[in-house]
C-alpha cells in the first residue's frame, strides 16, 4: 500500500522517515511537507547514517536539518514510488496498558464475568472512578514489547493462525533523543525526540493465560507476533506538535470509522509515562514509549479483524498510515 496523497503530509517543516527504492537498501530521509523527499546520507555526508544514529546526534542535527529542509537545491526526489519502512529500528519498546479512561471502562464491561451482580451502568459508574483514582493517585502501567513486532506503515499484517480475536489499537509513540534515566517528569519531555503512530495490534483470546489465572496477563504471546506493530509513516519532531496531550487519534476499519479519541483521555500523559519508565530503566535513544489506546477496539464492537480488512490510522499532525490483513493460511 501506498502513502495517501494529502496536500500536507505532516505538521512541520519537515519530518525523519526510513524509505527505499524498490529491492535496494532502505535510506535515512528528510519528508517536505509537500512530498518530497531527501537521502540525508548524501546530504550529511554519512553513507552508514540510520535515523537512530541521527537521532542519538539530534540536538546538534536539528539546526542542519531545518536548513535543509528550507533549501531547494541538493538532490530531491518524489516520495512517489519509494517503499516507506518503519521510521526507526528501537532497541527497546515501552508500552502502556490501560491508559485511556474510556477504553479501560469499556474493557471492564467487555470482561465482565457472567455472574457479575452489577449492571452496566454500575459496572461504567465503578471503574470510572477507579480510573479517576488511579490518575490521581497511583502509577502508570507499562509492559515490554518486542523490535521484531514492528512492521511498515503501508506494510501487510499476518493474523496468525492462532490469533482467535486479533484486535486494532492505535496509539501516540514517543521516540526517546538520548539516553534518560531517573528523570523527572518536568524534564521528562526534554528527552522526546518526536512522535509517531504506532498501532499495537492485540490478540484478545491469549491476553490473559488459561492455564493459570493466577499469573495474569500474557503479552508476549497476544501482542509480539511479527507485524504486529505497524509504525510510521513518519518520525515529526517535538518542536513541531504544540500539544501532545491533545491530539486526535483515530482508526478506520474498511472506511468506518473505530476510533476517535483525543489524548486528553489519557490518565497519564507523555512526561509522566516517561519518567515513569526512567525511574526502573535508562531509555536509549530511538526508543519508543507507546502511550495506550483509546476507546474503540474491537472488542468493544463485537467485531475483530480478519483477512481482507483495511486499516487507516491517523493522528493529528503525524500523518497515516494504512494496513491491510492478511490471514496466515492465505499468505
Amino acid at each position: 500500500m501506498n502513502p495517501p496523497a494529502t496536500p500536507a503530509l505532516f505538521a512541520g517543516p519537515f519530518a525523519l522517515g526510513t524509505l527505499s527504492v524498490p529491492d535496494e537498501t532502505p535510506f535515512p530521509a528528510l519528508i517536505a511537507p509537500d512530498g518530497r523527499v531527501l537521502d540525508l546520507r548524501a546530504a550529511l555526508d554519512a553513507q552508514d547514517l540510520t535515523i537512530r544514529a541521527l537521532l542519538e546526534h539530534s540536538a546538534e542535527a536539528l539546526p542542519r536539518l531545518h536548513d535543509l529542509a528550507a533549501q531547494s537545491a541538493g538532490v530531491w526526489q518524489p516520495l512517489e514510488g519509494l517503499r516507506v519502512h518503519a521510521p526507526i529500528e528501537p532497541r527497546q519498546i515501552f508500552q502502556s496498558g490501560a491508559n485511556y479512561r474510556q477504553h479501560v471502562i469499556d474493557l471492564e464491561v467487555a470482561h465482565r464475568a457472567p455472574d457479575d451482580p452489577r449492571t452496566i451502568e454500575q459496572a461504567r459508574a465503578e471503574t470510572a472512578e477507579i480510573m479517576d483514582r488511579r490518575a490521581a493517585e497511583d502509577l502508570p502501567y507499562v509492559f515490554i514489547g518486542l523490535p521484531s513486532a514492528i512492521a511498515g506503515p503501508y506494510d501487510e499484517v499476518v493474523l496468525p493462525a492462532w490469533a482467535e480475536q486479533p484486535d486494532w489499537e492505535l496509539e501516540l509513540a514517543a521516540v526517546i533523543a538520548k539516553p534518560a534515566y531517573r528523570v523527572s517528569v518536568e524534564e521528562a519531555l526534554e528527552y522526546v525526540a518526536g512522535y509517531t503512530i504506532a498501532n499495537d495490534l492485540t490478540d484478545r483470546a491469549t491476553v490473559f493465560r488459561r492455564d493459570m489465572k493466577a499469573i495474569g496477563t500474557d503479552w508476549l504471546r497476544s501482542k509480539n507476533a511479527p507485524g504486529f506493530t505497524p509504525l510510521g509513516p513518519w518520525i515529526v519532531p517535538a518542536e513541531s506538535i504544540a500539544d501532545p496531550g491533545d491530539l486526535r487519534v483515530t482508526l478506520k476499519l474498511n472506511g468506518e470509522t473505530m476510533q476517535d479519541e483525543s489524548t486528553k483521555d489519557m490518565l497519564f500523559g507523555i512526561a509522566r509515562l516517561v519518567s515513569y519508565v526512567s525511574q526502573t530503566a535508562q531509555l536509549l535513544p530511538g526508543d519508543l514509549v507507546l502511550t495506550g489506546s483509546p476507546a474503540g477496539n474491537g472488542i468493544h464492537w463485537g467485531r475483530l479483524l480478519r483477512d481482507g480488512d483495511v486499516m487507516e490510522g491517523s493522528i493529528t499532525g503525524l500523518g497515516t498510515q494504512r494496513t491491510r490483513c492478511v490471514a496466515e493460511e492465505a499468505s
